[in-house]
């Protein structure tokens, strides 16, 4: 136990004496929270700018559905103007039983979600206009909570990114410097096993994974983000604390094949980076190409953001603990074997 409080305590005082190691570790990760978090508060009732030209009853409508700032316009080629040069997404001019619709594909899911608008109004407009009751009836509701804010679908990929990147570098970092400067030669020389040097550097990169988890959950939940922890949210730290494991994992595999610190940070970079943008950290993966989504279906970081998504925002039951953990599990393993496999105690 001494030699595992020293070593654990050696490295927990190199890590909080790197200033820019702090920075990369807690301040970096929350940027994006932060810039993300503001971004999207409001996504739900942002309105839409639409130019209008004329009068009627479709106008009317489109105004009624309350996701429109109506703009008009006295003429149609000046609005269509103003459309082509990107100052309104779309314009619709109703002139009697005549309706011209014109829009830019310049963002193709705004142009999505108004022609869905304009399209839905104009049918029902016709079928009013027939007399007839209309032949089908959609019920339509959100499955999840609708008093969930963005902020909670934002939180658990750029948490599991922010801690895959501190448990990566961290035990890629030291375990190069640690052999450079001939540590690990003098550790292997002293009565230390292995295993307590393993030990000691899970449990500090444990326990600064834990601290990012409740430094982004704290700010998260202030009144301007509005982060809750609803549900089954206990079910979420096996996985969390599974992918923390995982990426330990590959910070040791890099480590053990890096000789310097600058390829220890570039080989981390190129691991790292790549999998946050396939695995849903910055953007959703099922707005991704299909072969992409398969591709992700390799990446620790994707189970870890599904499985955290799962609990926090979803609801699910402890069966839904299953699928992330099994991959997570196999992951270090296989990963874990590989490392020990190739690794060095000094340069050779």
């Amino acid at each position: 136990m001494t030699a595992f409080r020293s070593l654990a305590l050696a490295m927990l005082k190199g890590f909080y004496r790197d200033k820019a190691t702090l920075f990369f570790t807690f301040v970096f990760p929350l940027m994006f929270l932060v810039v993300f978090g503001l971004l999207f508060r409001d996504a739900g009732a942002q309105k839409i700018d639409l130019g209008v030209v004329g009068d009627g009853p479709v106008i009317a409508a489109l105004e009624k559905t309350g996701a429109f700032t109506v703009e008009r316009h006295d003429n149609l080629d000046d609005a269509v103007r103003k459309v082509k040069d990107g100052d309104l997404p779309a314009v619709v001019a109703e002139d009697g039983d005549k309706i011209v619709y014109r829009f830019a594909r310049s963002d193709a899911t705004q142009a999505g979600q108004i022609t869905g608008i304009v399209q839905g109004v104009v049918s029902q407009m016709n079928q009013q206009a027939t007399g007839e009751a209309p032949r089908f009836q959609v019920d339509g509701s959100n499955v999840e909570d609708s008093s969930l804010k963005p902020i909670q679908y934002i939180t658990p990929g750029i948490m599991s990114w922010g801690v895959a990147v501190t448990a990566v570098f961290g035990a890629a970092l030291t375990l190069v410097s640690w052999r450079r400067k001939q540590v690990l030669r003098r550790i292997r020389l002293a009565p230390v096993p292995a295993s307590t040097v393993l030990t000691s550097r899970v449990v500090v990169t444990i326990g600064v994974a834990i601290v990012q988890a409740l430094i982004f959950l704290g700010i998260g939940s202030l009144p301007v983000f509005g982060l809750r922890l609803t549900g089954t949210w206990a079910l979420a730290i096996p996985v969390f604390l599974l992918g923390i494991l995982a990426f330990f994992a590959i910070g040791m595999l890099v480590g053990a094949f890096c000789k310097t610190e600058e390829a220890a940070t570039g080989a981390a970079n190129i691991v790292v980076l790549p999998m946050a943008f396939l695995s849903g950290t910055f953007f959703p993966i099922d707005q991704s190409p299909p072969w992409m989504q398969t591709i992700s279906e390799v990446f620790p970081l994707r189970h870890m953001n599904d499985g955290i998504m799962d609990f926090l925002v979803r609801g699910q039951g402890p069966a839904a603990l299953v699928v992330p953990c099994l991959v997570l599990v196999a992951f270090i393993v296989v990963v874990g074997a590989i490392a020990a496999k190739v690794f060095q105690w000094e340069d050779s």
